[in-house]
């Protein structure tokens, strides 16, 4: 198994450390500007937008996507 994860740098971050380490750098607004979906636009939260990017694959692709191009 860890043969398989040893190229992923996603491997071991949480999709909450990786929403708060994008958060953190780049507030909200911004991350909304990145990333055009509602839960970081309207009254967003770290609870909400977590329920919603778990739910829904394509946002939480965004998501890593631009924390791997932010941070690696």
């Amino acid at each position: 198994m860890n043969e398989t994860q040893a190229n992923n740098p996603l491997h071991g971050i949480t999709l909450e450390q990786i929403l708060i380490e994008l958060i953190d750098h780049y507030g909200w607004e911004e991350l909304a500007v990145h990333i055009n979906i509602n839960c970081f636009k309207s009254d967003p939260s770290i609870k909400s937008s977590l329920k919603f990017l778990r739910k829904t694959p394509w946002a939480r692709d965004k998501v890593e996507s631009l924390f791997l191009k932010t941070f690696f």
